[in-house]
């Protein structure tokens, strides 16, 4: 059978996936994507959404039992975990079927099944029916990333989850052990142990969220505390033995073994990209520690072959998938795209309180010699933050004091992960203080307090 020739194939129908074959079929190329499992990938299906539902689940409950504050009354409040997880999985299963409606839309060729790279621009790709090949001049690489597993914490659905497991739990845990505090990590924390769980979170770096700005991360952690997990850093989980409906994990802090017995373990310790079995390797492609090397405009180095989202490294975000998507898509139609810049996609984290942040952190622009000033506001001291009953939280920002420009800026308590992107348009504009301190933000609502944090930076705070 003859090979079915296109413009563009795309492998992996994740975030950067869909969204490079849509943007290829809006400019004209003729598309193929190639998925092995669900339209939408990880996220849609087992990452970003989900957690989104299931977490949504928990805030409400959260604020169900604080009725009283609010002059309602809501009694035996309680939850049905089986309802909640069908919840959590019907959001998911209908944002997969919108992707796949996507496809058809923009006439772009599905084909279901694993796809290898046998020579340079020729796939082949095994289904259900058998095995279809495909040329393309261009090839996209979408093929994202899984669960890192390290050797003794291996997960096993019953005692040992990875996200998935914790996704679709086959129990109520009643005491959580939690390895890892990034975002999959501590937002796992923050459902279960608002639901009831006896939950402990073990990091091996000196704080929890490491990557963020270590004012936030200290300050997250106290509410963390106050909700009642267990906060161990600068901690290691060095084994796990399984016995009948426990596990004993063996934590090494302070250069001594503590043993602690756990019902359930949520291993989140990072990802590793899905690199095998594409034939990248034969082709040429360099890859580092499980992900493809790129530069700055995801291309491998091999002509006519692209790497995006997580396969392609850090940061691991959907949205910043998406935008590298759509910039290797008018490239290969013969645009002039802005490369994506990683210091200016915006990192969330949708525990309770949520966090986000963007650009350098305040020791990071340090670090970078740069001259620096910093402004912060709590949440305290916002009238609507108080009215929602919500007053747990601060706004940091940090600017290049020559210069004006926005460094940086972190922020911890609720609804942060829907402000942020206000700094990230800043950023993107090269906005100043100046321009900052001269926006008018609506009153009463959250975004003043971003107003009054850059109004810190320089002096000029208002209601602090």
């Amino acid at each position: 059978m003859a090979a079915k020739s296109f413009d563009m194939i795309v492998i992996g129908a994740g975030p950067g996936g869909y969204v490079a074959a849509i943007r290829g079929a809006q400019l004209g190329l003729k598309v193929a994507i190639v998925e092995r499992e669900h339209m939408g990938g990880i996220c849609l299906n087992w990452g970003c959404i989900p957690t989104k539902a299931l977490l949504r689940s928990s805030e409400v409950f959260h604020l169900m039992h604080r009725a009283k504050e609010f002059g309602l009354k809501a009694d035996g409040v309680g939850y049905d975990l089986d309802a909640v997880v069908a919840r959590s999985r019907g959001v998911a299963k209908q944002l997969s079927g919108g992707v796949a409606h996507l496809m058809k839309k923009n006439k772009i060729t599905v084909v279901m099944g694993e796809a290898t790279l046998t020579g340079k621009g020729v796939l082949s790709v095994k289904t259900d029916k058998g095995t279809e090949d495909l040329t393309a001049k261009h090839i996209v690489v979408a093929t994202g990333a899984r669960a890192r597993e390290l050797p003794g914490l291996e997960a096993d659905g019953d005692l040992v989850w990875t996200y998935k497991h914790a996704l679709q739990p086959p129990k109520m845990p009643k005491k959580l052990l939690v390895i890892g505090s990034g975002a999959i990590g501590i937002e796992f924390a923050s459902f279960y142990n608002t639901l009831g769980a006896d939950t402990t979170v073990v990091e091996v770096m000196d704080r929890v969220l490491p990557v963020e700005d270590a004012e936030i991360s200290a300050f997250a952690k106290k509410q963390f505390v106050k909700q009642g997990m267990k906060i161990m850093e600068k901690a290691m989980v060095k084994q796990l033995d399984r016995g009948k409906g426990k596990v004993t994990a063996h934590i090494e802090v302070g250069g001594k073994i503590e043993k602690q017995e756990f019902d359930t373990v949520i291993s989140a310790v990072g990802i590793v990209g899905n690199v095998e079995g594409l034939g990248l390797e034969a082709l040429g492609v360099k890859i580092d520690r499980t992900h493809v090397v790129t530069d700055e405009y995801c291309r491998t180095g091999v002509d006519g072959l692209y790497a995006i989202g997580d396969i392609a490294g850090a940061p691991w975000l959907a949205h910043k998938a998406s935008h590298e998507g759509v910039m290797v898509a008018e490239l290969i139609a013969g645009g002039h795209p802005h490369p994506v810049k990683p210091e200016s996609i915006a990192g969330c984290t949708y525990c309770h309180p949520q966090v986000a942040s963007v650009g350098l952190t305040e020791a990071k622009a340090k670090e970078a010699g740069y001259d620096i000033k910093v402004g912060r506001f709590p949440f305290i001291g916002n009238g609507k933050a108080i009215a929602l009953g919500e007053p747990e939280g601060m706004i940091k920002t940090v600017f290049d004091a020559k210069t004006g420009e926005l460094l940086g800026a972190h922020m911890v308590g609720a609804e942060v992960t829907e402000l942020i992107q206000g700094y990230v348009v800043g950023r993107q504009l090269e906005t100043t203080e100046e321009d900052l301190m001269n926006t008018v933000f609506p009153h009463p609502t959250l975004s003043e307090m971003m107003h009054e944090s850059v109004l810190d930076a320089y002096d000029r705070v208002i209601h602090m």
